[in-house]
């Protein structure tokens, strides 16, 4: 979530192209109006009529249960939920008045294992380790997590709480590094040359130079004045055997004007919100206010901008999503702050929207080129908050699909393989918190982690969903992604995933071929080879099965048009022989 931010008055995309954009993107809301069956939802806090497509619910935690929550002021920004990290079966669950630790071994039964009180901001976590570090930027953080409020400013922290939490039913904080601006969000970054630390990379949105525990670095001066507290990412080493240790190592400066060297070279950007890093393509995405950077970060300690672009349709630049090849990149546009209501009728569809870029390499190295708007394609009541959000990729082989929440919008998953044609394929929502008041709820963050999208509700809890087959996806598909475990994920953080050869593997780009046209004899035969091959691949008839899967794969490229499944029927082939 942002703070409210005047919109950018940068151009780019002008012209006829963009009023044709401004005008086609009102269209789907409102032909949708009429048929999509979430139009109409009954509201309430715990008792919201519900809707779901092409998902199933695995669970519903509700914050009314305990925890960081006061029945008496059920709705109070004071205990929002926010953001979501995992590791293992953990879950990490951030909340404006601490966190809590989730035992998700049993992903239709979360449990909690510990409330951890201390506000201090909407307290975004990550895990690494058996360190968890939590984002500290409201006014009301104290050194000692206590609840009194400040009555010094001595007592005040702003910036990155370090806990072990090596127990998660028991964590201790065992650091904390004071930040200029406080901390907003933040990235955890690996150094693959050094496995001793690991990097965070800081963004802060408070006022400059407003937190007096921060170090003396800290300063509200102008762009000229030397280190001044805006216009920089601060990237704080932490030693992972001496945590307390952990400090700012460099103040980098992305949004320097190459020419002349000012600070401020990028105009109407001193910030960033999220910076999103995938270390093993060497890239960050940042989403800056009014600019989406792309960031070399091969050296993680000195983070350096490649490339920005600007939207005259976006307000502020919130977050990015990679794909896996990292040949894309959505970025999210947070109009309205996230508490506004921004998906009603005659809402831009273009404004509150993700924009898709292609990553393209050039002789100058890699630029970002916009393709396309992708936003909620319904309608929401004024009492919804609802524009995009977080979300992440779905790993499904062949295609680029994301979840995403849209706060009361609930949430969406869509398909951008088509950089210029996203489609959404499934969804989930629920009626207002409030039907009379437009009151802040619904989803923060929709992640997909180890077979399951988990949604953190601010007003409500934790959900967890299912995809479920449907003419988008089918169950061998979604198989294959069900399959695709990581040890730990973090918001800002993505993980490159790779498909071993597979029976499954094969069946799911033979579902992708025959969504594409494939079919008649030559699908008959795909399907008869395969199973083929894994009934006997064991037994004498093994070579048999295995060169028929070669044989067929010869037919299928002659045929044209269907490479993966091809290469899929090849390398399974191989992996049997």
């Amino acid at each position: 979530m942002g703070a409210q931010h005047p919109r950018s008055r940068r151009r780019r995309w002008l012209g006829s192209f963009a009023a044709a954009a401004l005008v086609v993107g009102l269209l789907p809301a409102a032909a949708a109006a009429d048929t999509d069956p979430r139009i109409g939802l009954g509201g309430g806090q715990f008792d919201a009529e519900e809707v779901i497509s092409n998902l199933e619910t695995v669970a519903n935690w509700s914050k009314a249960d305990g925890g960081l929550f006061n029945p008496d002021l059920p709705t109070n920004s004071a205990y929002w939920i926010s953001d979501i990290a995992f590791q293992g079966d953990l879950l990490a669950l951030g909340n404006f008045y601490g966190f809590q630790m989730f035992d998700i071994s049993d992903p239709a039964d979360p449990r909690v294992l510990v409330d951890v009180v201390c506000p201090g901001g909407q307290g975004d976590p990550s895990i690494y380790g058996n360190l968890l570090f939590r984002s500290v930027e409201g006014g009301n953080g104290r050194i000692d997590c206590g609840t009194q409020g400040l009555t010094t400013p001595a007592e005040r922290f702003r910036g990155i709480q370090i806990w072990d939490v090596s127990d998660p039913s028991d964590p201790f904080q065992v650091g904390g590094v004071q930040l200029c601006r406080g901390s907003h969000t933040h990235t955890v970054v690996e150094d693959p040359n050094d496995p001793d630390h690991v990097y965070i990379y800081n963004s802060g949105t408070s006022g400059s130079g407003s937190n007096s525990g921060a170090n003396t670095h800290c300063n509200a001066g102008t762009a000229d004045t030397p280190r001044p507290s805006r216009w920089m990412t601060e990237v704080v080493k932490v030693p992972l055997a001496n945590p307390a240790a952990a400090e700012v190592v460099n103040e980098a400066r992305l949004f320097t004007d190459s020419g002349t060297g000012a600070v401020n070279g990028l105009g109407n950007v001193n910030h960033c919100h999220d910076i999103t890093a995938y270390p093993e393509i060497g890239l960050a995405a940042g989403a800056c206010q009014g600019r989406g950077l792309l960031i070399d970060i091969t050296d993680p300690a000195n983070p350096e901008r490649l490339d920005d672009v600007a939207d005259s349709n976006f307000s502020y630049w919130h977050s990015a999503t990679w794909n896996n090849d990292g040949s894309k990149v959505v970025f999210t546009d947070e109009w309205g702050g996230g508490t506004g209501a921004r998906c009603r009728p005659g809402d831009p569809m273009n404004w509150g929207a993700n924009g898709i870029y292609d990553v393209v390499r050039t002789d100058d190295g890699p630029r970002l080129e916009f393709r396309s708007y992708f936003k909620l394609p319904v309608t929401q009541t004024p009492q919804e908050n609802c524009v995009s959000h977080n979300g992440s990729l779905i790993p499904v082989p062949g295609r680029d699909i994301m979840v995403q929440a849209w706060y009361q919008g609930g949430t969406s998953v869509f398909d951008f393989t088509d950089s210029a044609n996203p489609v959404e394929i499934a969804y989930f929502d629920r009626g207002p918190v409030n039907p009379a008041a437009l009151v802040t709820g619904g989803h923060w963050s929709s992640y997909w982690y180890n077979g399951l999208i988990y949604g953190s509700e601010i007003a409500r809890g934790l959900d967890v969903f299912r995809l479920v087959p449907s003419e988008h996806l089918s169950a061998n598909e979604i198989a294959v992604a069900e399959s695709i475990t990581f040890d730990e994920i973090n918001p800002q953080g993505q993980v490159r995933y790779d498909f071993a050869p597979s029976f499954a593997l094969s069946r799911a780009y033979r579902d992708q071929a025959e969504r594409a046209g494939l079919g008649g004899n030559l699908l008959a035969n795909v399907d008869k080879f395969i199973d083929r091959a894994e009934r006997f691949h064991t037994g004498p008839q093994g070579r048999a099965a295995v060169a028929n899967l070669r044989a067929i794969a010869n037919q299928v490229e002659n045929a044209g048009g269907h490479d993966d499944l091809v290469t899929s029927l090849r390398d399974l082939a191989d992996a049997l022989s």
